[in-house]
């Protein structure tokens, strides 16, 4: 069924060191069965799944987890070899602490480091030596692979307070709402993740033979797929659910069903940077384009399927989504775009 999509913004970004270093980017696009034409659309977007091959095409042709934009080359199984040391720790914390001193072994070094006062932990961007990271694509890894990590090993995703970047806020900055779920801000000090310390006490609940199978498709599922259950934002969506063709819940029954009111679930809904209307509108597209996917269903049955009476109705808010018409969109995926 549909999934979550990824912005064009971070197939190109992915591409950047590949490109540069003299890689066919189109050759890696077509393994991983995203069409080039695709990415002549501003707004296109891909599935998680189409992502994480890209991702793992990327790092096994260049022989670089960095992906050419680290200060060093960053060989293929170093990520594999960081999980094998930390599984075996207790709780959260230890995971973290002996993630960074493996991270020391290599220079320049490039880690997040553990810190922790009275109120809060915050995980800290170090990387020494000089990058090439024009699109910011690097920086963002590191937080999201080490975050997200850290909340699969444990079981639970780790709620951040606030996210903060060393940066201007960049073009894509709106993206970063739906991967942080929490406030954030950018031309900070330092490029850091915050969150409430008890989640350090949080056993490891994973095993071995389950490393083993995660290590399968990560850290690209990392980077593709955000574990979004115990989010409101997850949790709302899947009480939602695919079917747009029946009326869908209200926001207060979503907000019974969740065991809170509705004021306080329009609260969190803004804690993590969003709102119903937005969820529902995201979801609409993400089956759109799962659908514009398959060749069969011709476009009427699609505006109804994700929930539109009207097909008028559908093409302009695909077009509101996406820059452009259904059928121009299919057409890039088909790799039948003019040029």
């Amino acid at each position: 069924m549909s999934e979550l999509t990824v912005s064009r913004h971070f197939v190109e970004a992915a591409l950047i060191g590949a490109e540069r270093t003299g890689f066919d980017s189109r050759a890696l696009l077509r393994d991983a069965g995203i069409s080039p034409d695709l990415l002549k659309i501003e707004m296109a977007r891909v599935s998680s799944t189409q992502y994480s091959r890209l991702l793992q095409a990327v790092w096994n042709v260049m022989e670089d987890e960095f992906m050419g934009l680290g200060p060093r080359r960053c060989r293929t199984g170093t990520f594999a070899t960081m999980c094998a040391l930390v599984i075996d720790c207790p709780n959260l914390e230890a995971v973290y602490r002996r993630a960074y001193e493996f991270c020391r072994l290599f220079e320049p070094m490039v880690a997040m480091k553990l810190e922790v006062d009275d109120r809060a932990a915050r995980l800290k961007t170090v990387i020494e030596g000089d990058i090439d990271d024009p699109m910011y694509f690097f920086r963002e890894s590191i937080l999201v692979i080490w975050h997200r990590l850290g909340s699969w090993l444990i079981g639970q995703p780790v709620e951040l307070l606030k996210a903060e970047f060393s940066y201007p806020r960049p073009p894509h900055g709106d993206e970063y709402r739906h991967i942080f779920h929490c406030p954030l801000s950018f031309d900070a000090g330092e490029t850091a993740l915050t969150f409430d310390k008890r989640f350090l006490q949080a056993p490891v609940i994973r095993d071995k033979p389950e490393m083993r199978q995660f290590l399968k498709t990560s850290p690209a599922d990392l980077l593709s797929r955000p574990d979004e259950s115990n989010t409101f934002t997850g949790r709302i969506r899947a009480l939602i659910g695919r079917d747009f063709t029946r009326s869908l819940p209200d926001f207060e029954w979503i907000a019974t069903e969740l065991h809170t009111s509705p004021q306080t679930l329009r609260r969190r809904l803004k804690q993590e940077n969003t709102s119903f209307q937005e969820i529902k509108d995201l979801l609409r597209r993400d089956m759109a384009i799962y659908y514009l996917s398959r060749p069969d269903l011709p476009i009427n049955d699609i505006a109804f399927r994700v929930g539109f009476t009207e097909p008028s109705t559908f093409h302009r808010a695909f077009k509101k989504w996406t820059g452009v018409t259904p059928g121009a969109y299919r057409e890039g995926e088909r790799g039948q775009l003019p040029d």
